[in-house]
Parts: C-alpha cells; structure tokens; sequence
C-alpha cells in the first residue's frame, strides 16, 4: 500500500491509496456540498444537484453519461449528506482515465431549466414518499429538533416549500459557488496509476477556475425535548433520539463507536438482550454519527404502541445503568472484534476503501491505513470508553417519536 497527493494548480486535491495487488480501481469525486451549507430558502439544493449532474453535460446527453458508464462496466452513483456529496464509481484498472473523465465531466453539468422542472417534480415524489414510510421521516425530525437552527439540523432532502420555490438559477449560483476546485477532492484506491490519475485529471478538471469558497462553521448546540407526532395510518411506534457524542476530529471517536457496538449493536448488544431477543421490540440500536465539528449518539427504537413506553423507560434505564457501573472488559473485547471485522471487511474491496480514504482526507486531513484504523480500535482503553460516558450523557437528548399513539410519555 502506498499513499500518494498531488495538488493542481487551481486548487483541485487528489489523493489515492495505491494497491497493486488490487483487482479493480475506485475513483470519486468528494465534494463539500452538503445540507450544512445551505440557507433555508435553497434547502435541499445538494441532493438535487446530484440528481441534476446526470442529466447532461455540454459535452455528453444523460443517455451518453449512462451508456458510457456501462460500456466499461462501471459499479456507479452518488450521495448526498449533510457534509458532502459524492460522485463515484468502481471499475477494472484499464477504465481509470474513461472513469475520471466521465465523473469529472458530470461535475459540470449543463443544468438545463427543462431538465430542472422535470426532476424537481422527482425530487418533491421522493419527499412525499419519505414522510409516508416508516419510520415517517423520524430521523431528520430529530436532527431538526436536536440541532434547532444549526445548518446541521436541515434536511438532506429539503422541504417541499423549499424545493418547490428553488429555481434553476439558484441551483445555478449554489453550483458555482460549492462545486470549486479547492472544494474538491479527488480520490481513488485499489490498483492505482496515479501519474495516469493526476494527468486525466489535469486534463478534465484543470481548466476548472478556483474561486474561495468557505464552509460557514458555527458551534452547535444541542438541545433537549421530547416529541410526540401521530400518524394514524402506523402500526408501530417508532423512535429517535440524539445525545451529545464526538465529533470527525476528536480521538475519542473510536471510544464512542466501542460503547454504541456494546450498547446498541444489532445483535449480542446489551439493547437487543434487553428489547429485541425478548420481543419486545423489532428493532432497538445505538450508533455514533460523526460530523466536521459536531458529533451524536443516535438510538432508534420501533416497537409495537403499547410497549413504546416502557421501551423508552428501559432504554433509559439501561444508559444509567451503563454510566454508573461501566462496561465490562468481555464487551469492550467483544465490540473491538466486531468493529475491526466490519473495518476489515469493507475494506477489502477499492469501493468499501474509496469511502475510508476520502472521509478521513476530507475531514481530518490525514491518511489511515487498514491497519492504522486496527491498531486505533485495539488501544482503546476502558477508561477512554468510561470517559465518553461521563463526558457525553446519553439521557442529555432530543427526542422524536411517531406512530400511531397522541400521547407518550417521556422516560423518567
């Protein structure tokens, strides 16, 4: 393995991890364009420029873009989070130049306004079809009301107020003003030529004109409350809630994904001995979500209504239990095997690296090998584990609940 950067003259980064042993070659675009950065009257404009970067180039029609992409077989897509969105694809060595150039070509979409109209009206379906299915947009009420007016509390998808009245010129501006080369970062694993890489590169992407372009950074506060929203229409309850954790930068992170895999994992994890092996509930779990300078725990809970509160109360239940008494040593081992299993296991292919790469480049500007991210897990300490539980307070959260029921009450 080896780690190479090289920077263009605009601004543009690329960096790749380098396996000659590798089968196949990842190659994605990381862009800083996500809901964080956008105002309230544009919200949802990140995910809609994805969709938007498929319907043409000046060079290539959207049946062009996709054809091209199957021609040389390419695994591809792209994704929108709150931080960033990604353009990506995975393909035989041979195709690494035809990948950047297809990628890097989309990147400068030709936005046509009859294009725009007909997907808005796609974009505005996917809404209405994310309130209608469980768990009824639970999620992003929660970041909503956890963050309160925090960018991070928008929704990746937008509203259909805001997408309704976004105009074709606004998704313009917002495109000109995010999608810059010193916003950008190019990245590719696996079986990488990267003087080939940084030449297609130079070739698609270097006539591209820098322009400053800053995330607006903004300390979040979190917030506590608890709410009930009914959908008459549910047959569970479902439940969200978000506690302080680490953010992308701190080092205790590892710590916080150890005590989510001990409390919260799906299976072996004290939640599902306490929920979800005695029926009683479908789905109980704890996750560490991680952001530029922000971080949370987030629980999810679906169960049937009339278990939904005293679920809520032995969940609680179960994070002061774990506060008071600590965590066992058998568990932390326990949870460090599951974490460096999952890190080994979609790590084995250049797409499941491509991710790892351009996440820790991205947000700490550093380089973390497989065994890096190993040895990181391994030296987690129960005291470390002890010292997230003190310093982030699972029971100091927000709280959404929806489902059938008009009224729960909230755990003592």
């Amino acid at each position: 393995m080896k780690f190479i950067r090289e920077t263009l003259d605009n601004g543009l980064e690329i960096v790749a991890e380098c396996n000659p042993a590798a089968y196949s070659t990842a190659v994605g675009f990381f862009v800083q364009a996500g809901s964080r950065d956008e105002a309230d009257a544009v919200a949802g404009v990140s995910h809609f420029l994805e969709h938007m970067a498929f319907k043409g180039t000046p060079r290539r029609t959207a049946d062009d873009v996709n054809r091209r992409f199957d021609e040389i077989g390419a695994h591809y897509n792209a994704c929108t989070s709150e931080e960033s969105t990604i353009f990506y694809a995975a393909v035989l060595p041979e195709y690494q130049d035809a990948a950047v150039e297809l990628l890097g070509d989309i990147l400068r979409p030709s936005l046509r306004t009859e294009d725009f109209d007909t997907e808005k009206q796609v974009i505005l379906e996917e809404i209405r079809m994310y309130e209608d299915l469980p768990p009824f947009g639970a999620d992003d009420k929660c970041r909503a009301a956890y963050f309160g007016a925090h960018p991070l509390g928008r929704s990746v998808l937008g509203t259909i107020e805001s997408i309704t009245h976004l105009t074709a010129e606004a998704m313009r501006a917002y495109h000109a003003s995010r999608y810059t080369p010193g916003n950008v970062t190019l990245v590719s694993t696996g079986r990488v030529d990267f003087d080939a890489l940084v030449r297609a590169a130079r070739r698609v992407c270097g006539h591209w004109e820098p322009r400053a372009s800053r995330r607006a950074r903004a300390d979040a506060v979190p917030c506590r409350r608890f709410e009930v929203l009914r959908k008459p229409g549910a047959t569970q309850q479902y439940a969200v809630e978000l506690a302080p954790g680490p953010g992308a930068k701190l080092d205790d992170r590892y710590a916080a994904k150890l005590l989510a895999t001990v409390l919260g994992d799906d299976t072996g994890s004290r939640l599902y001995w306490e929920l979800v092996e005695p029926g009683l509930a479908e789905n109980a779990s704890l996750t560490h979500c991680e952001f530029e300078d922000a971080g949370a725990m987030m629980t999810y809970l679906c169960c049937e209504p009339d278990d939904a509160v005293e679920n809520l109360q032995r969940i609680r239940d179960v994070y002061r239990r774990v506060r008071a008494e600590g965590v066992a040593p058998d568990e932390i081992e326990q949870a460090k095997n599951k974490v460096r299993s999952r890190i080994v296991l979609s790590s084995e292919r250049p797409r499941g690296r491509l991710f790892v790469v351009g996440s820790d480049w991205t947000y700490r500007r550093a380089y973390c090998s497989v065994a890096d991210d190993l040895a990181a897990v391994a030296q987690v300490t129960p005291d470390e584990i002890h010292a997230v539980l003190a310093h982030y307070p699972l029971d100091a959260s927000a709280t959404v609940t929806i489902g059938p029921l008009a009224e729960v009450a909230p755990p003592r």
